[in-house]
């Protein structure tokens, strides 16, 4: 388990990666983020006052299973 409250999961075979946040004891999807623009829309709406700062800061947000800011189709 993390202790990022935000994990940006493994990009999909259609492309795009899965967002969820930790909140109140349990984990709430946010959506499905195509661009870093999309991530930090789901940020701002989470509450994060500074989203651009938080995207590459380990204590906000986790990638899994893939590069950060990659956001392209996973090989199947």
């Amino acid at each position: 388990m993390t202790s990022a409250p935000i994990v940006v999961h493994r990009p999909s075979i259609s492309g795009g990666r899965r967002v969820t946040v930790h909140s109140r004891g349990r984990d709430e999807i946010l959506g499905t983020a195509y661009s870093d623009h999309d991530l930090l829309v789901f940020l701002e709406g989470a509450g994060i006052d500074d989203p651009d700062t938080a995207l590459d800061d380990p204590k906000w947000v986790e990638w899994r299973d893939g590069p950060a800011h990659e956001f392209s189709a996973a090989a199947s």
